[in-house]
């Protein structure tokens, strides 16, 4: 794999609420903040983010990339979208799928993940702590 100088996190459904949402499943910060944090943890790695509700803005994103590789938690979108499976077929950049919660140990349908099979590694049930190793594993 070759240099990793930059990075696209993208975060799917409903992540704009974390913090809000289900902290006692997803904590209590806000991506933004942890944002910061991973920025100042990996300042020589250029990180962007993008997030989106909506599954098309996320295919769109994930065709236009050009960063060096990708973060992607699509949520919800990780159990239902084939359109997004099919780009991170396509794409150049390697693609690590994120969880902050372990979808095995939750409802049955959140279960199976359509994008795990075509991402180069999975990082789940790890919190927030998941974005930044992903971010050490392509690096490293």
């Amino acid at each position: 794999m070759k240099k990793i100088n930059s990075v696209l996190i993208i975060n799917g459904a409903n992540l704009n609420l974390l913090g809000k949402r289900e902290p006692e499943i997803y904590g209590n910060q806000d991506f933004e903040s942890y944002l910061a944090e991973l920025k100042q943890m990996f300042p020589k790695i250029n990180i962007s983010y993008f997030q989106s509700n909506i599954e098309g803005e996320i295919v769109d994103a994930l065709q236009s990339c050009t960063q060096d590789a990708v973060i992607l938690n699509a949520g919800g979108y990780s159990h239902t979208s084939v359109v997004i499976r099919d780009v991170i077929q396509v794409i150049n950049q390697p693609v690590i799928e994120v969880h902050i919660s372990n979808i095995f140990a939750r409802e049955s349908f959140r279960q199976t993940s359509l994008l795990s099979p075509v991402c180069n590694g999975c990082i789940i049930g790890l919190g927030l702590k998941g974005y930044k190793l992903a971010l050490q594993s392509l690096i490293d």
